[in-house]
């Protein structure tokens, strides 16, 4: 999603900023984040929607922070900076325009997409912090099904090293892409763990030309998606703190 990474103002790289995650202050110190996930995929339009709602609920300190978890049927996002030259086949599939930074990304069955709704005042508001903290998140979840993943300075989102016997490179195993409004983060994380990976053929990624992308499964890790939600379950609280399951009479 967000495809440019870089330094903090401070001089340190993401890597640096990443390791101690992102506690909350005040009275948000009290409550957990709700955890929730969809079992079925969610339209982008309705998804957005609701994404807004919770946030501006969460912005006027009516509801707690709110992590959801869920897939899209298939489509492709334009994020603020995307370029029309590098979205290739029009025709394939639906085209959504948001408001999250990067470019062209795809989401779709088999991938977890997962918008933490954050109170990112009260979690010192440091928005490069927060996207390292999210690269951290993938690549913990990754290491528990032996995943060797790893952040670019230069590129946003998570990385591995594609196995010779694979075709080699580099390639995006997951993306990024965050907005922040009124303190508080909307959009996130797109993790590939078995999506249909010949979609991504209508787009750039990212706007990245000389990578491409891979996912769990084309790496050898036939993982189910509910394994992977338990270890993002695990990691999410070891850097952002503690969840509690969602109400559906909360919604």
């Amino acid at each position: 999603m967000v495809d440019r990474g870089g330094r903090h103002e401070d001089g340190r790289t993401r890597d640096e900023l990443a390791p101690s995650g992102m506690a909350r202050g005040g009275p948000w110190r009290e409550w957990p984040v709700a955890w929730e996930v969809s079992s079925a995929p969610v339209p982008y339009p309705r998804a957005m929607e609701r994404m807004d709602a919770l946030a501006a609920a969460v912005a006027r300190g009516e509801r707690p922070e709110h992590a959801w978890l869920l897939e899209h049927p298939p489509l492709i996002t334009a994020g603020t900076s995307a370029r029309e030259a590098d979205l290739l086949r029009p025709d394939l599939l639906p085209v959504f325009r948001t408001g999250r930074g990067g470019q062209f990304t795809y989401h779709g069955p088999g991938q977890r997409v997962a918008y933490p709704i954050l109170n990112l005042r009260a979690r010192g508001r440091d928005v490069r912090r927060y996207v390292a903290t999210l690269e951290q998140w993938i690549i913990d979840t990754l290491a528990d099904f032996g995943i060797s993943a790893r952040r670019e300075e230069r590129l946003v989102g998570v990385w591995v090293d594609v196995p010779a016997r694979l075709g080699g490179g580099m390639a995006k195993i997951a993306a990024i892409g965050v907005r922040v409004s009124r303190g508080v983060t909307r959009h996130g994380v797109a993790l590939n763990v078995d999506p249909d990976l010949s979609h991504y053929a209508a787009i750039v990624p990212c706007g990245v030309r000389e990578h491409g992308v891979t996912s769990m499964r084309a790496l050898g890790v036939a993982a189910d998606m509910a394994a992977v939600d338990a270890a993002l379950r695990r990691h999410f609280e070891a850097l952002l703190g503690p969840t509690m399951p969602f109400a559906a009479d909360e919604a």
